[in-house]
């Protein structure tokens, strides 16, 4: 059975064609960072997570799940509903001084939303390139845009390497204005001023992509000495860092609901990839993030919305999904007319019968990744050519059925791999 973790992504939709809305549907999506398999309640009790339980146990859970095994990847490819080989940007994520971004000739959810009347906006993570303007969150269809442009940033004082601050209102730094405020607190209640701000008669998207639980792994005491029993000092304030983003996440849909918006509202979450065996948890797959086994891949993800069919409610949906299926979907949602949906020559397909109404999905096969460039962790002339077989040694992997075929090397020392072979409880001491 395969499992995986990691980008907990939240949407909030209403619907008008199917919930009898005059609005559009909201969608807000809600990503967690290097979120494992086993760190969410619902697989795992020890993890203090009540909200997410019961959203999860409210609506569907999404149990065979894939996106890519890094942060950027799997950002792109939600965002676009495009391969990542497609888009260039398989081989790992973008880093502080590449001068690369999502290539701007593609099209991002947020700007198709607005050709349906959406106010879209983005908060947290962005981590897809802003090396020059036209890659900044504002011109890629968000409204507004609130966070981080990196990969990660102290969640206190949003100082990057200790050389720069990466907190943004729209273009200007902001970093200054709110040190000393934890990023989990502060994301979630730009989240809740934008829903409270929010003009009913318009539909909304919102991306509200937290930097919990990447590192630094650092959280507030008071949720830290929630936590006594566990002995590993990152797996403590790791496990502190998810139940404060699940209190984030409770706010954020108490405030769709104080704001009459809830009962048309489509909410997903999702991980971007799986947990860091230091303080993440994958149990009971193997591998952790940067990784294509399962502890890397197999992401967590649930579907809470009116719009669910009564019978879906509180199951378990098994059908084989992938992150980019969320662009076509959320349109479909939206209100997308399916031919131009299909126009648009996307990997990812519409699976909102396969997530409302539990119909077999419409994929068998996931291509996970494939570095074609890549040859035992070193980079080589390219190895695929016109009617040449397949080279084994090419990092790849790929799901079909139920089979799962991994090639090529994952790119870590041999005590890596020793160690990272067993599931993800055997290198964690405790929950």
């Amino acid at each position: 059975m395969f499992f995986a973790s990691k980008l907990v992504t939240i949407f909030v939709t209403f619907w008008p064609c199917v919930c009898c809305h005059s609005i559009a549907p909201n969608i807000v999506f809600i990503v967690m960072d290097d979120i494992g398999w086993n760190d969410v309640g619902y697989h795992n009790s020890a993890l203090l997570t009540p909200n997410i339980v019961k959203l999860a146990e409210e609506g569907t859970k999404l149990e065979n799940y894939y996106v890519a095994p890094l942060c950027t990847p799997t950002r792109a490819m939600l965002l676009t509903g495009k391969h990542v080989i497609h888009l260039g940007m398989q081989d790992g994520i973008i880093r502080d001084l590449d001068r690369r971004c999502l290539p701007t000739t593609e099209t991002t959810i947020a700007q198709e939303l607005k050709l349906k009347q959406y106010t879209t906006h983005a908060v947290g993570k962005w981590h897809l390139g802003f090396y020059k303007e036209e890659c900044l969150p504002n011109n890629r269809g968000f409204d507004s845009f609130f966070g981080i442009y990196s990969a990660a940033a102290d969640h206190y004082t949003y100082q990057v390497h200790e050389t720069w601050w990466d907190l943004h209102r729209n273009a200007e730094n902001v970093a200054h204005e709110y040190r000393g405020q934890y990023s989990t607190e502060l994301y979630a209640k730009e989240a809740r001023t934008i829903i409270k701000n929010h003009d009913v008669n318009k539909p909304m998207f919102l991306y509200l992509a937290f930097q919990a639980a990447h590192k630094p792994i650092q959280a507030p005491d008071k949720y830290i000495d929630m936590y006594p029993d566990i002995d590993n000092p990152a797996r403590r304030v790791y496990a502190a860092m998810v139940t404060c983003m699940d209190d984030a996440i409770g706010s954020v849909v108490d405030q769709l609901k104080e704001s009459h918006l809830w009962d048309n509202t489509v909410l997903i979450v999702s991980t971007d990839n799986g947990g860091v065996h230091i303080s993440g948890n994958n149990w009971p797959l193997k591998g952790e993030k940067a990784t294509l086994w399962e502890g890397g891949v197999r992401g967590v993800s649930f579907v809470t919305s009116s719009l669910l069919a009564d019978h879906v409610k509180g199951t378990s949906n098994n059908h084989l999904m992938h992150v980019t299926d969320w662009f076509p979907t959320i349109l479909h949602i939206a209100g997308v007319d399916n031919d131009v949906i299909k126009s648009k020559n996307l990997y990812g397909v519409n699976q909102w019968d396969t997530i409302s109404k539990n119909f077999m999905s419409k994929r068998n096969d996931v291509l996970i990744n494939m570095q074609p460039d890549m040859l035992a962790g070193h980079y080589q002339e390219p190895l695929l050519k016109e009617k040449q077989t397949f080279d084994v040694r090419v990092r790849a992997a790929i799901r079909v059925g139920n089979w799962k075929l991994l090639t090529g090397s994952q790119g870590l020392s041999p005590d890596r791999i020793a160690i990272l072979w067993l599931p993800g409880a055997m290198f964690v001491n405790a929950l």
